[in-house]
């Protein structure tokens, strides 16, 4: 058995798949045994056969390519039948190890049972500081704003923009790295795949703290993080987003908030012209039938 699986979903971007994996490899010193499990979500084949044809040859690494596009939450579970590991790492292929986060989070880990998932202190392709944590955004983050609840209620609301040398718990962690004790990762079932993009941290550090387990940032790891290189940004994307959103909120938090926090987005909405194209997703009773999941289509290509 490894001490860690790492898992990396690649969409049409295998140049970052690939510097991904050179960067564990050069950080990883401290004697920490992994394993890399690299998931395809049906990449266009020209992308494809640059990952494949440039895929290192260990042992420990594996590439697998589906035949869909299972989003995000979708392509981190078609990796995890092939862990074989204490712990499991879900890592951007965007994100680049800093320092040998392996060991410091196995370390950190192996003496704190109560942690079911923590995120490595992330930092932007330009080495600027990055919040790597967030607070559910529930009805009072919406009415008052992050600011607010930091400052009336620190202990409950950790600062996010503040940089810290101690691991700080949060109500959900960064998911560009999410490190998983994998007993409570298969005790929640793991990530939930009806969500195609977005707002599978909020879910997954949900679910574990309704099982007991915190979820952690452990600042002494760093991690770069290109931003928004996996996703892009787009309406579409946005809408995704939304979709995303309401669906967390409605499985974990009930009917009542549901419907406040759609009350509350649609005035909120109403006032911004730039976001009306958001407003048809808001009012939909199930919008999730016009999720990105719902439109991918089955391809298999020769290699």
């Amino acid at each position: 058995m490894f001490d860690v699986a790492i898992i990396i979903v690649n969409y049409n971007t295998a140049r970052y798949t690939l510097e991904c994996m050179d960067a564990v490899v050069a950080h990883t010193k401290g004697g920490t045994s992994y394993q890399i499990i690299v998931v395809d979500n049906n990449s266009e084949l020209a992308d494809y056969k640059h990952l494949a044809s440039n895929f290192p040859k260990k042992d420990n690494f594996t590439l697998h390519r589906s035949p869909i596009n299972t989003g995000f939450g979708g392509g981190n579970m078609l990796g995890v039948p092939y862990a074989y590991a204490r712990y499991l790492l879900f890592l951007n292929n965007d994100a680049m190890l800093l320092n040998d986060c392996l060991l410091l989070l196995t370390k950190y880990m192996d003496v704190q049972p109560e942690v079911g998932v923590c995120t490595a202190q992330n930092y932007d392709e330009h080495t600027n500081f990055v919040p790597s944590f967030d607070h559910n955004k529930g009805v009072r983050r919406l009415l008052f704003g992050r600011g607010f609840l930091e400052k009336n209620n620190p202990s409950r609301y950790p600062m996010r923009k503040q940089a810290y040398t101690h691991p700080i718990e949060a109500d959900w962690v960064n998911g560009a790295f999410l490190f998983f004790r994998t007993p409570a990762f298969e005790k929640i079932g793991g990530f939930d795949t009806n969500i195609f993009l977005y707002w599978e941290e909020m879910d997954v550090c949900h679910r574990l703290r309704e099982i007991g387990y915190t979820s952690m940032l452990v600042p002494e790891a760093k991690v770069l993080h290109y931003q928004g290189v996996s996703t892009g940004t787009s309406k579409v994307v946005s809408t995704e987003s939304y979709i995303s959103y309401l669906y967390v909120i409605r499985k974990n938090f009930g009917l009542l908030k549901w419907w406040l926090i759609r009350l509350y987005l649609t005035f909120a909405l109403l006032v911004k012209p730039k976001k009306w194209f958001l407003l048809s997703t808001v009012l939909d009773c199930n919008p999730m039938t016009h999720s990105l999941k719902q439109q991918q289509k089955v391809r298999f290509y020769e290699d």
